[in-house]
């Protein structure tokens, strides 16, 4: 079942995000990433997929910037198309606040970046630690 992101989730989320096996965050983001997720939890950008009972997978756009925040799916749970049908709904967060294309970034030569650049995203460059710069029209 998918369905917006509730306070009550915020462990779980946590955990799903810690659990996976590419892009892990590095301590030294995880205060900037706490700030951001918290004001993305109170401003509902938030979608999850929720499956035996509890959260599998999420979705996360930042409405203020235009990007795709996060996308994360619990590795137990990954190739059934959790993530693919969460990504368009944080998409269309996106374009309901305005924005005519969606920003996100991943490490280069993960999963992430194949599943991106399937699903039609276009690198449009490459930050100072490698990882790529995507960019999809609204």
């Amino acid at each position: 079942m998918i369905r917006k992101a509730a306070f009550a989730d915020r462990a779980r989320i946590t955990e799903v995000r810690n659990a996976v096996r590419e892009n892990r965050l590095e301590p030294a983001n995880a205060a900037a990433v706490a700030d951001t997720a918290d004001w993305i939890y109170d401003n509902g950008a938030f979608w999850v997929w929720e499956e035996e009972g509890c959260v599998q997978g999420f979705a996360v756009a930042d409405i203020r910037d235009g990007t795709i925040f996060g996308l994360f799916v619990h590795p137990d749970f990954e190739g059934r198309g959790i993530a693919r049908a969460l990504l368009p709904l944080a998409c269309e967060d996106l374009r309901e606040a305005g924005h005519r294309e969606a920003r996100l970034t991943t490490g280069a030569g993960t999963r992430a970046e194949r599943f991106y650049r399937r699903d039609g995203w276009i690198e449009v460059g490459r930050r100072g630690d490698g990882e790529i710069v995507f960019e999809k029209a609204l």
